[in-house]
């Protein structure tokens, strides 16, 4: 009986072990439908899908900018800070929200 219950531990152990690994295949992140581009203190976003919203705050929670109905597939702000590195939030009109952490070059 112990032979039996040390052999089905194995087989379930191997085959959970199995399908784990089966699965672990890494997925590439999906393109980002807009481009950001810095040029010294100007942060300017370009988007096929119409931009609705754009929030930056810096790195240490202060909201910079919150711009809201822009409805375009053009925004350009000048960044009234003087610091190197925010967080950036981009609202489109189907409803997908993307963040991501920029940096200024000077």
């Amino acid at each position: 009986m112990n032979a039996i219950r040390r052999l089905l531990a194995v087989v379930s152990l191997s085959l959970t072990l199995w399908v784990s690994a089966a699965q672990s295949g890494t997925v590439a992140p999906a393109e980002k439908p807009y481009k950001v581009h810095t040029t010294g203190k100007q942060l300017t976003i370009k988007s096929n899908n119409t931009i609705k919203n754009v929030m930056l705050w810096t790195t240490g929670g202060y909201r910079v900018v919150e711009q809201k109905e822009i409805n375009a597939h053009f925004f350009i702000v000048n960044i009234p800070v003087h610091q190197k590195t925010f967080f950036l939030m981009i609202g489109l009109s189907n409803g997908r929200i993307y963040t991501e952490k920029i940096g200024l070059s000077e």
